[in-house]
């Protein structure tokens, strides 16, 4: 059994996973995270899903050695493409945001009809397909990958007409399909929410999986014994395989101060 005073892992392919870090800290601020941004090998969208599936497994080892309690697999491709077969044999408790975005989007839609927007790799997964049909089989869901948004996301092009462009020139379809629910299936896609937004026009629900995800990972601590409830909590580590000017900036803001320095690893050395 872990320890509960221990931290909390948070893996991502850069630095979308801060959306999902920033809302199991609000949630659990008891806790303690570690943070890794593989932001080397960024993105993950257009890799196999065996390549996918290395990066993540080194990832985890890394948070084995460094001991965590419990990992959150935050990259939405990374849970599509490396959960299903990496969690029947993880030694740690693993919360991906697949499932979670899911049962948001369930529950939010008014007329069945749902878009989901993500990678190349989710999108052609068809997770969040069958996630959202195993909770309701007559939902309408139209898919479609928007690769371009995690760049635009890493450099800190957040708004601006080329963001407004890419959004419109991906989102128009899903407008156009009816959707009243979107799911951003990308952590990185969050940071673009207001071009989003702008792009599907009002009366779209924008389904962002972190508060869910932070609501899974509680459930999941309570249900092992293994939830932290005397803190202090704080005190969060981040990692990344590179520099990220943008992950620092953003980790800043997110967590209201400053994160001491990122700290690199390299994941090669983990397998």
């Amino acid at each position: 059994m872990s320890d509960p005073t221990a931290p909390i892992g948070v893996f991502d392919s850069g630095v979308g996973g801060l959306t999902v870090a920033r809302a199991v800290a609000g949630r659990l601020p008891k806790e303690t995270l570690v943070y890794l941004g593989d932001t080397a090998r960024v993105p993950y969208g257009a890799k196999s899903p065996a390549t996918v599936t290395h990066y993540t497994r080194q990832a985890l080892a890394f948070f084995e050695k460094l001991k965590v309690k419990l990992v959150v697999i935050a990259c939405n491709t990374a849970s599509a493409a490396a959960l299903p077969e990496l969690g029947r044999a993880a030694r740690l408790p693993l919360v991906g945001v697949v499932e979670p975005g899911a049962r948001a989007a369930v529950a939010h839609t008014h007329n069945g009809v749902i878009g989901v927007i993500g990678t190349r790799t989710t999108i052609a997964s068809e997770s969040y397909e069958e996630a959202i049909h195993r909770l309701n089989p007559e939902v309408v869901i139209h898919g479609r990958s928007c690769p371009l948004f995690v760049p635009l996301a890493e450099e800190g092009w957040l708004t601006g007409p080329v963001p407004r462009w890419v959004a419109q020139s991906y989102l128009e379809p899903l407008r156009e399909a009816g959707v009243d629910t979107l799911v951003l299936g990308c952590t990185h896609y969050p940071l673009l929410k207001g071009v989003i937004a702008q792009a599907v026009g009002d009366g779209v629900t924008l389904v962002d999986s972190a508060d869910e995800t932070a609501r899974a990972v509680e459930e999941l601590l309570d249900a092992n014994g293994l939830a932290n409830y005397t803190g202090p909590g704080g005190g969060h580590t981040f990692y990344a395989t590179d520099i990220s000017d943008t992950m620092t900036a953003l980790a800043e803001s997110f967590f209201s101060g400053p994160v001491g320095g990122m700290k690199i690893v390299d994941l090669e050395s983990f397998g």
